[in-house]
């Protein structure tokens, strides 16, 4: 007999490419004192706006790769069919 208690159920993980919305009010706060700091310091716009893109951009891609990525490619293919028609 073992006089261990039972462990308990594994805790729920949440789907790859899914935020949370706490998950994304830290990163809308990160990304606002981000550049606020920037800012402060003296970089131009121009050059936040190009890093916090790039970051965003990395992590869509990121995002996308765990996900699979096929709802992101089919939106991207949909608007550049839409694009193409000149609709």
């Amino acid at each position: 007999m073992n006089h261990l208690p039972a462990s308990p159920p594994p805790a729920a993980v949440a789907p790859a490419g899914r935020l949370g919305p706490t998950h994304a009010l830290i990163l809308l706060i990160a990304f606002l004192a981000l550049g606020t700091v920037l800012f402060r310091e003296g970089t131009p716009l121009g050059d936040i706006f190009a890093l916090l893109g790039g970051c965003g951009a990395i992590g869509a891609a990121t995002l996308a790769a765990a996900g699979g990525g096929r709802r992101l490619v089919a939106v991207l293919v949909e608007a550049a069919v839409r694009s193409a028609a000149g609709k």
